[in-house]
């Protein structure tokens, strides 16, 4: 394994006793999780990782389309503390509400869909199957985040690599030939990491139901890859690092949470795969009728310079799609802006310091969610409105849409104006940072 970025998250166990003397911001997390292991198991030894949430800055439903996103990880996120067992029973347990699920490695129980056990057992199930559960160590596991619960922070996608990074440094996964013949690089374990959610293969690395959600890797990325005071720009299918922009410094970002919970379950999960199943069915389209093979929308839109209209007429002139007509266009319009032009905008005027060039990227960026996208619903929308009426530089609606919240860019200068004003429109107000991705605590 060349990537040290990549060692980094596989360190040898240590003592218990040393959580209570780490330096770090969120040692009282670590000390509760170790509170709810069980005392049967090897008491002496542990792993710990926080891993953050995200923002997604830019790139509304850009990745599983070979698009691109502007992300950063925040300040705000899961603490985990994990043990060896000494059969192969996975035993995962909320700290914060006593709640726990159990499954083995060697016989994974089936995940519960609409609960929040679905992503450990996903993720439990997906590593027996890729790395031969029969052979690998259980584990007791930890966890307590002080994420805002569903408000579009990435707690689904944090949860899927808080539950893996346990179980594999447990097992020292990376030290197999199955993950190092699939894995080099950090950029490599988000985006199988995005597998393991959305159920695909990976490499060598054969997929499975996944939680039911048709998404990407771009949570993956931001929670894995980014780092501290600075927003990254990557590119998807598979995962690139494109640029580091550093964030400004007199700059603020607070999170709106509209008080909608933006849970991929039930109607939600339906709306939330549909924006996937329109970019899909684009592809499908154009494959169908050139006799390509592109693999996402972005190839077909960058595979010729006059892809897109002839991709459009052909949208025109099909029979028995899917989708209406103009829903399909919609998707490909929004699509090609947020991807090819607002994103690339927005980066170079983020180095440039240009923020009102930034602010006519950010609104562009909605406009396309709101009336292209249809994800939005009256209440982001009158958040990210009385955002840039109470000052912010900039507002926006991020992750998948239909419920969640709204972030805002705010000069430190103005932030405590800004917050008061904002308590009476939102459900919640949360300060966060452009924070450094997951890692270990030692």
């Amino acid at each position: 394994m060349s990537d040290a970025r990549l060692r980094e998250l596989f360190a040898e166990p240590i003592p218990a006793d040393r959580l209570h003397n780490i330096d770090h911001p969120k040692q009282a997390m670590f000390r509760r999780c170790l509170e709810h292991l069980p005392s049967d198991g090897d008491a002496g030894n542990v792993v710990a990782f926080f891993v953050p949430g995200r923002i997604e800055v830019f790139g509304k439903h850009t990745d599983y389309c070979g698009g691109r996103s502007i992300l950063c990880a925040v300040d705000r996120g899961f603490a985990v503390v994990a043990r060896p067992r000494p059969d192969r029973v996975v035993r995962v347990i909320d700290a914060a509400r006593g709640d726990d699920c159990l499954t083995s490695l060697a016989d994974p129980a089936k995940p519960p869909l609409g609960h929040w056990s679905n992503y450990p057992l996903t993720v439990v199930r997906r590593v027996a199957d890729n790395f031969d559960g029969a052979r690998l160590t259980g584990a007791d596991i930890a966890f307590i985040s002080d994420l805002p619960q569903a408000a579009g922070m990435s707690s689904s996608s944090a949860m899927i690599i808080t539950v893996f990074l346990a179980v594999a440094s447990i097992n020292r996964l990376d030290q197999t030939e199955a993950f190092t013949q699939s894995i080099q690089t950090l950029e490599d374990l988000a985006h199988y990491c995005g597998c393991i959610e959305n159920g695909s293969g990976f490499r060598g690395l054969a997929g499975s139901s996944g939680v039911g959600t048709s998404g990407g890797s771009q949570d993956h990325t931001a929670i894995l890859c980014c780092r501290a005071n600075m927003l990254s720009q990557y590119s998807f299918a598979p995962v690139r690092h494109e640029r580091d922009i550093p964030f400004p410094a007199d700059v603020a970002l607070v999170v709106l949470d509209s008080g909608v919970v933006a849970e991929k379950t039930g109607s939600a999960l339906e709306k939330y795969n549909n924006v996937s199943r329109r970019a899909r069915a684009l592809v499908e389209l154009w494959n169908r009728s050139t006799g390509q093979q592109q693999p996402t929308l972005a190839a077909v839109v960058r595979s010729a310079p006059d892809a897109a209209a002839r991709l459009r007429e052909l949208i025109g002139s099909a029979g028995d799609l899917p989708f209406e007509r103009q829903e399909l266009v919609d998707r490909l319009d929004q699509f090609i802006a947020e991807a090819e032009s607002i994103i690339p905008a927005a980066a170079d005027a983020f180095a440039a310091g240009d923020l009102d060039r930034l602010r006519q990227c950010v609104d562009a960026s909605v406009a396309g969610a709101i009336d292209k996208l249809y994800n939005q619903i009256p209440q982001t929308i009158e958040l990210y409105r009385s955002a840039l009426a109470a000052g912010a530089i900039a507002a926006s609606p991020f992750g998948a849409g239909f419920g969640g919240s709204v972030w805002a860019m705010v000069r430190r200068d103005r932030l405590e104006a800004f917050t008061s004003a904002m308590q009476t429109k939102a459900a919640g107000v949360h300060v966060v940072n452009a924070a450094s991705s997951a890692h270990v605590c030692r």
